[in-house]
């Protein structure tokens, strides 16, 4: 794979002339939080950071999706966290978009630039900090961690999107490819962040009607996708959230890859309460 390129916020804030209307859109089954809304004043700021600052995404809401946190976090030279997770079953994924950042696990350091990838089970010591004179710039999924009595929790997982090759989708000619950073068959893992790329053309060819939150975030290209009873265009920075059983599809339209970064729960019982 060449160096990759991968979408990040635009900050900033538009000009007084810029027209209201806008493609963000709330409903009952899905979000779509286009890039063009991720501004300088909707930004969030955490306990125990320095020099950063985060675009929220998704996160827990009662009646719609319920299990995970996905923010875009950025952090100015300097900045970062030595205490980072603020709760003992909170697990996580770092995915790097932009600049680079040192990843501290359990004392040793991994520096990560764009494409890098890290697992980060719960009760794992890590820490983070960007030691270059740039912006650095990555997504951090959240989840609280479902134990099984009898599975031993996960280890620390650290690669790169570079480094994993795409596993082609069944029919798909090889032009639908799922980049799994995990093994899916590991019960240790109660949650999946993939890469899923399609070549211009390429399609879901139906409607997914499942269990399984999703957050999608498009780090290349553009696509016209299903979600619930309606098309909705789509690009690069733009992020969707599904709710559980949301239908959903896709057609690669553009004229290069489309490329998102997918987080989805897995591998666990359903709870029988609410």
């Amino acid at each position: 794979m060449s160096k990759p390129t991968y979408a990040s916020p635009p900050g900033g804030l538009p000009p007084q002339t810029q027209l209201l209307s806008d493609r963000a859109v709330f409903k009952e089954a899905y979000a779509v939080i286009p890039s063009g809304v991720m501004r300088d004043i909707v930004i969030s700021r955490f306990p125990h950071w320095e020099g950063m600052r985060a675009w929220v995404l998704a996160r827990p809401l009662s009646g719609f999706a319920e299990t995970f946190a996905q923010m875009i976090v950025e952090v100015a030279p300097g900045g970062g966290s030595e205490q980072p997770e603020p709760e003992a079953d909170g697990e996580g994924v770092v995915f790097v978009t932009g600049g680079e950042i040192r990843l501290t696990i359990a004392g040793k350091p991994h520096d990560l630039a764009p494409g890098g990838y890290a697992y980060l089970p719960p009760g794992c010591e890590w820490m983070v900090r960007n030691i270059t004179g740039e912006p650095a710039t990555f997504h951090w999924i959240r989840k609280r961690y479902v134990a099984v009595e009898g599975i031993d929790r996960p280890e620390p997982v650290v690669t790169r999107d570079q480094d994993v090759t795409g596993e082609a989708m069944p029919g798909s000619d090889g032009k639908w490819l799922t980049s799994r950073f995990v093994d899916p068959t590991d019960m240790r893992h109660d949650m999946h962040v993939n890469i899923v790329t399609f070549e211009p053309g390429a399609v879901i060819p139906f409607c997914e009607t499942h269990v399984m939150e999703h957050g999608l975030y498009v780090l290349e290209g553009k696509a016209v996708y299903r979600l619930n009873e309606d098309w909705v265009e789509v690009e690069a920075g733009d992020f969707m959230w599904l709710r559980a059983f949301c239908p959903q599809a896709c057609y690669a339209g553009g004229p290069g890859k489309f490329r998102y970064l997918l987080y989805k729960d897995a591998n666990r019982h359903m709870p029988l309460t609410i």
